[in-house]
């Protein structure tokens, strides 16, 4: 599961705080409720499975044919999770299809059967169920990461959006899967799999394992047949079905495709084209050839998150869909794809045995993030990535005092936040150093080879990486795994000329117990280093080094690899240079560009200047954010303007040209003009967007004359910019038109973006009933909000209201007070 990267309203959010919202409940008993393994009374060996959908009803029928047997001990009865279902029939099946009816009891979650007789752990028995699923009528909810859980989701079923094709698409994560299949819905259970869908003629479907059987029937409609032929795990299965266009790519002779809305069948190789590439690097890191038969990735619309690694049959959001204009930017979902994929390996093939340990999957498929930016796109593109997860965990400081592995949570949905993800994939990282990458490596190989087709936990994870690498791995998983938190450093640095020796001062200022911290110290004497290792194990440590000549730099924790917070008290802007130039890592450049931003001198302008010719576009990117903090300033401005107007000019990399051509608008020169002019028409978005921002700076009308002319073709930054502009320029005759453009915008973070400005342009009309209008449309788009994320964002919509309330008198405050409550 990904939700890193969500750009639909409900987890736009989350990119807006940079942190995922928690549910506070009232009570905490929950802390005292031990969250073990699923005891295996009966266990999953097959499901067979046919749907028929109402879709206008937006129903299922279903008929499931399970076998099992008992897990050890000799048992009677069978419980199984069936939510919100009409349970028709109950059957013990036979030979030759024979069944006989059984007794049972339902409660609308369980189904309590009672066998025909006692069986044994040596013998199978097969159920029969007939019921009907009726998911829009089932009490549901959500978690961060899954904002809901209906299991079954019919997409606009009687047609009436005109801009949304009808789907139905299943989530089975955390346990819905149980909504649409009677089934033991825990990650504990595996099983192989049948599923017959029967589904309008016209459309396609894709679900777990491969193709075996269309059958056209003489309503209308098509049967598909698909076959499992592995095991796996309940939530991983899927069902997806709707007019998609279905694109075909392969690795090493088995299916790859990719189901994607037709109008992005075009560039649907340029969003996932590089499966195959990624499914040959997993393949050889893990040492474990891709398990299953096919790979399908379906983009559905309204999904529930951002992706799902349904076994063989990943769920996409449908904002991975991007066009030609978007991917100039870079594929802003590439890393989901790689994320999904991993799971393929790390939580389908070997699947965390308890939601506790949800780790073991997340860490493992947020970290496949780092890992393939790092083999595609070089060391500073993976250090970026990783460095991208420790910064959003370390800003989510509710999170901090979680265990990684958690057997006390209030719900299996609080296992979806920043540090089974973010964290973890932190964890790994540093597992990974202190190892290396040949042990590490085959550490992961024992697991998934030890455990296929069965379920881990972090434990055995340790017990591989000790099997191979030969090391007591207790303390690293018992701070790590078991304990929560991060160190928080506080680092001094003495120099003795007199003694010839520099003492390292590293001061661990975090509550509770010291960590145990292996890591690299370098000292450098210009480009020349001394590495020592050292092991930081005590709440105040001190390391001294000897030296001839006072060294240029002491660089701590010189592979970047800690997870922590940091101070470095008496480091000096000339240590910083000397890293950036010497140490090298994106993390010691990024560091140094960072503190000299921070500064209003000279030599870190000059430093800055520098840097803004970085070899890694995220860096220049840093630099230039650093040159906009200090726009406002003469000196700067004389240093920097002819730099960033070159950037402007001659950037290839297309965010951070625009990032430039931003800072070149708010200086403010009108003979830039034609550079701003030229950029609207950048197939970039980016580019096109910050141009037009540029440009309404120096010539209001040629703006909004630009803005109208760009306003049927504006996504991402282009459309934020097209409205902004449009909103800021227009006067109340264009009420009608200027409404329409913010009504008729999906929700998204454009949308977002524009409330300030709408609600700018609300303050220039008088007519009442048109302001109430507007207010009316900004209150439509708030109630699109889910709820667990409102109070994160609502400043965002009230603070803007606020404002048009006291520009425009008490009648308009009292209608905004009465929509909002």
């Amino acid at each position: 599961m990904m939700n890193r990267v969500l750009l639909t309203i409900s987890v736009l959010l989350l990119l807006l705080t940079n942190t995922i919202a928690q549910r506070t409940p009232a009570d905490t008993a929950w802390k005292k409720e031990y969250r073990a393994t699923a005891t295996r009374v009966n266990d999953l060996v097959h499901t067979k499975i046919e749907a028929r959908f109402n879709i206008l009803a937006s129903t299922m029928d279903g008929k499931v044919w399970i076998t099992l047997q008992p897990h050890f001990y000799k048992t009677d009865s069978l419980e199984l999770d069936a939510k919100g279902m009409e349970i028709k029939k109950v059957a013990i099946a036979g030979k030759n299809n024979t069944v006989s009816d059984l007794k049972y009891s339902y409660n609308g979650l369980k189904l309590n059967i009672q066998l025909n007789k006692s069986y044994t752990a040596a013998e199978k028995y097969n159920i029969y169920i007939e019921y009907t699923s009726y998911p829009n009528e089932l009490e549901s909810r959500g978690s961060a990461a899954i904002r809901d859980s209906k299991g079954l989701y019919f997409i606009n079923p009687d047609g009436s959006e005109p801009n949304k094709p009808t789907q139905i698409w299943t989530q089975g994560e955390t346990e819905a899967t149980s909504v649409w299949c009677p089934t033991i819905d825990k990650p504990n259970q595996k099983c192989t799999q049948e599923t017959s869908m029967t589904v309008p003629a016209k459309w396609v479907t894709l679900s777990n394992g491969k193709l075996m059987k269309q059958t056209p029937n003489k309503d209308g409609t098509r049967t598909d047949y698909w076959k499992m032929e592995l095991p796996h795990s309940p939530y991983l299965f899927f069902m997806g079905a709707g007019d998609f266009a279905v694109i075909k790519d392969s690795y090493k002779g088995k299916e790859v495709a990719y189901y994607v809305d037709p109008e992005y069948a075009p560039v649907a190789r340029k969003i996932f084209g590089n499966t195959p590439e990624m499914m040959a690097y997993f393949s050889k890191i893990t040492g474990v050839e891709f398990p299953w038969v096919k790979y399908g990735q379906m983009v559905a619309h309204d999904y529930v998150s951002g992706a799902m690694e349904n076994t063989t049959a990943t769920l996409h959001q449908e904002n991975a869909q991007q066009n030609a204009r978007e991917l100039t930017d870079g594929n802003a979902w590439e890393s989901t794809i790689s994320h999904e994929l991993f799971h393929q390996w790390f939580g389908d093939y070997v699947t965390a045995e308890s939601w506790s340990n949800l780790t073991v999957n997340e860490s493992m498929a947020d970290y496949s993030q780092t890992l393939w930016d790092e083999y595609k796109y070089g060391k500073d593109a993976g250090d970026a990535e990783n460095y991208t997860g420790l910064t959003q965990y370390l800003r989510s400081p509710g999170d901090v005092q979680k265990h990684l592995v958690r057997f006390y949570y209030a719900d299996k949905e609080d296992m979806f936040d920043r540090v089974s993800y973010q964290k973890g994939g932190r964890i790994v990282h540093m597992l990974r150093n202190y190892l290396g990458d040949s042990a590490f490596f085959k550490g992961l190989n024992h697991y998934l080879v030890t455990n296929k087709f069965k379920t881990g936990e972090a434990h055995q994870l340790r017990l591989s990486m000790e099997e191979i690498s030969g090391r007591d791995l207790n303390w690293f998983f018992n701070q790590w795994y078991y304990g929560a938190g991060h160190p928080r450093l506080d680092i001094d640095y003495v120099y003795d000329d007199n003694a010839g020796k520099v003492t390292v001062i590293i001061k661990q200022t975090q509550s509770g117990n010291a960590f145990k911290l292996p890591m690299a110290i370098d000292v450098y004497n210009g480009s020349q280093k001394q590495r020592y290792t050292i092991w930081a194990n005590s709440k105040l440590d001190s390391f001294s080094f000897p030296y001839t000549a006072r060294p240029s730099l002491v660089n701590v924790d010189a592979e970047k690899i800690i997870l922590c917070t940091k101070k470095e008290n008496n480091k000096t802007l000339e240590h910083y240079i000397q890293q950036y130039q010497y140490a090298g890592n994106y993390l010691d450049r990024l560091e140094a560009i960072e503190f000299a931003g921070n500064l209003r001198s000279a030599a870190a302008a000059e430093f800055i200047k520098k840097a803004l010719g970085d070899k890694y576009h995220g860096l220049r990117l840093l630099a230039l954010d650093q040159v906009q903090r200090m726009a406002k300033d003469p000196a700067a401005k004389a240093l920097f303007e002819p730099l960033v107007r070159n950037i402007a000019k001659t950037e290839t990399h297309k965010k951070v040209k625009a990032k430039a051509i931003s800072i070149l608008g708010f200086y403010a020169n009108k003979s830039d003009q034609p550079i701003f002019e030229q950029g609207t028409k950048d197939e970039s978005y980016s580019v096109a967007g910050a141009s037009l921002n540029a440009l309404a700076l120096i010539d209001e009308k040629k703006a909004f004359t630009t803005a109208r002319s760009l306003s049927n073709d504006a996504r991402g930054d282009l459309g934020t910019a097209v409205s902004t502009v449009i909103m800021a320029t227009a006067e109340e005759s264009d009420f009608d038109a200027v409404h329409n453009i913010f009504a008729n915008m999906p929700p998204s973070q454009e949308k977002f973006a524009a409330i300030e400005a709408f609600a700018g342009f609300l303050g220039k009309v008088n007519n009442p009933e048109n302001i109430k209008k507007g207010i009316d449309a900004i209150i439509d788009f708030r109630k699109m909000v889910p709820e667990q994320f409102l109070q994160m964002v609502d400043a965002g919509f009230r603070t803007p209201l606020g404002k048009l309330g006291k520009a425009k008198g008490k009648e308009i405050e009292d209608y905004i007070s009465a929509k909002l409550k």
